[in-house]
């Protein structure tokens, strides 16, 4: 199956979105569990939604595993709407 889009996008139907800042700027400045996670990521993440959710799970009293977990499970979410791609099989 070739590419719905050119570029290293791949094939995918997720919407995409335009960045208004530098992501590489903004992937360095991530605490580094959050990069560790982002660097593996299936997808490609953008650092400003990741921060969004690292972010709200610590202001309710979650700590970095519980970000982590809420991450998985947001591109575990989103790999099932795509299901474009072969990675959506679970596990």
């Amino acid at each position: 199956m070739s590419p719905a889009r050119g570029g290293n996008r791949g094939a995918t139907r997720l919407k995409l979105r335009r960045r208004s800042t530098d992501p590489m700027r903004d992937y360095d400045a991530l605490p580094q569990p959050l990069r560790h996670w982002v660097a593996q990521a299936a997808l490609p993440w953008s650092p400003t939604s990741c921060l969004a959710i690292w972010r709200r799970t610590l202001n309710t009293g979650g700590g970095p595993d519980e970000a982590i977990t809420r991450l998985s499970r947001a591109e575990a979410a989103m790999l099932a709407r795509d299901d474009s791609t072969p990675s959506a099989q679970p596990s």
